[in-house]
């Protein structure tokens, strides 16, 4: 494991955001254009070269899916120079592939590093979560509380009526209790119909974005990325797994999780500092996508440190040659 010291995120975040540019521009040439594939890999593709460009010696821990299923980017793969800190990467080289083939809002890639040891090694299966902004008391809201309780309690502790209250949540059909326990409190909801790391991240930026509050299932590795992400912004984090059948339960053993009921914080999902960097690809309500203009692509980054919880906003204009 590599010792904190060792971790030199100042350094190291430029280039983080140099990978999440590299696979924002590939798969721009891909939006609106209906291939979800060619769009994902071509952001894998660019997303690999530019990271065996770090000088790390970088596991993947959270990636494409298990090598069987991914040739590059699968989970166990070892990326960067190997001359630097030992540490471990989460990625989706693609957040919203539907969005981009669609040209929808709010696609973006993502890519998170810790050093080695302290990012949750999630299988590729459900997680229930739950996350809320910063400035809150600890456990403000919990997992087990009934959805209409968390929106009581905050709504509580900000001084506002239930119907003040925003909540994101992925708009899927096994949400559909979810969002009617929700609507019965007078709360808002924002629907999102892909992308549950921006709709997490909304949260941390209220002000901004309207969402006080994200809530319901979605991919457990997605739910890491959006907990290093809260963990460089400020926020509350709560996430279980979930297990529908025996194979997803072995998927957990082979990642080392032996308690299955376990309720992991934020802090138990990136337990050491952390670096993000997300780009964007469509045009959202975090991030301005990819923009082409006759000579340049232009394209916009977050970049953040949980160490100093500094969040910087960059925008790169390239050249195209």
């Amino acid at each position: 494991m590599t010792s904190p010291k060792d971790f030199n995120d100042r350094l190291l975040s430029l280039g983080l955001a140099r990978v999440s540019e590299a696979a924002a521009h590939a798969s721009a040439r891909l939006i609106g254009r209906g291939d979800e594939k060619a769009a994902d890999q071509a952001a894998v593709n660019a997303m690999r070269d530019q990271l065996n460009k770090l000088d790390i010696k970088g596991v993947v821990v959270i990636g494409e899916g298990e090598r069987d299923e991914a040739p590059m980017l699968y989970i166990g793969e070892e990326v960067g120079t190997g001359a630097g800190p030992a540490v471990d990467i989460a990625l989706d080289p693609l957040e919203g592939t539907t969005l981009t083939a669609k040209d929808m809002p709010n696609a973006l890639t993502v890519i998170a590093m810790a050093p080695r040891g302290t990012l949750l090694h999630a299988p590729d299966v459900y997680m229930e979560k739950l996350a809320i902004g910063p400035g809150y008391p600890t456990d403000i809201v919990s997992l087990d509380m009934s959805p209409a309780e968390r929106v009581r309690a905050l709504a509580k502790a900000r001084g506002l009526k239930d119907s003040d209250i925003t909540v994101c949540i992925l708009e899927r059909p096994r949400h559909e209790e979810l969002v009617a326990e929700v609507r019965s409190t007078g709360a808002a909801i924002r629907l999102i119909t892909d992308g549950d790391v921006a709709g997490v991240i909304h949260c941390a930026e209220a002000e901004l974005t309207g969402i006080d509050m994200y809530m319901g299932s979605g991919g457990a590795p997605e739910g890491v990325l959006a907990a290093s992400a809260l963990k460089c912004m400020g926020g509350q984090m709560w996430g279980k797994l979930l297990f529908r059948n025996q194979d997803e339960k072995d998927r957990a053993a082979k990642a080392g999780i032996t308690d299955l009921d376990r309720i992991y914080s934020r802090d138990e999902m990136v337990t050491a500092d952390v670096i993000f960097a997300a780009t964007g690809v469509t045009n959202g309500s975090i991030l301005a996508g990819v923009k082409r203009e006759p000579h340049y692509l232009q394209t916009e980054t977050i970049l953040m440190r949980s160490k100093t919880g500094s969040v910087r906003r960059m925008i790169y204009r390239n050249p195209i040659k």
